[in-house]
């Protein structure tokens, strides 16, 4: 398994409170509905839930299609999902600087 707590300060600080959890794919569905309006599974969401408090869901099963699909080894896809959301959680959004920032954090973590 990736190193949650070293990514996880590298990317938003040691005072960040973070919850992360692995969701079954009903839960990470009913999630996205509920939260979102969209009412399909996916691999991950991350919210901002107070100014340095947030959380990442993560479904596995999703995850290890996608991971398929990106020819990623599985644990390999997780890790670069979980410094996805964590870039979310920091503010930023897809684009070009969201995928630098990737970039970046995961050559440092050999991802």
């Amino acid at each position: 398994m990736f190193e949650v707590e070293k990514i996880k300060n590298t990317v938003l600080g040691k005072d960040y409170d973070l919850s992360f959890s692995f969701v079954s794919e009903k839960k990470i569905q009913e999630i996205n509905r509920s939260y979102r309006g969209i009412d399909n599974p996916t691999d991950i969401l991350s919210f901002e839930l107070e100014k340095n408090v947030g959380e990442i869901f993560i479904c596995k099963k999703m995850a290890r299609e996608k991971a398929l699909i990106f020819a990623r080894p599985f644990d390999n896809y997780l890790a670069f999902l979980f410094i996805h959301g964590l870039c979310h959680l920091k503010g930023m959004d897809h684009g070009v600087t969201m995928e630098r920032h990737e970039r970046k954090i995961r050559k440092q973590f050999g991802i």
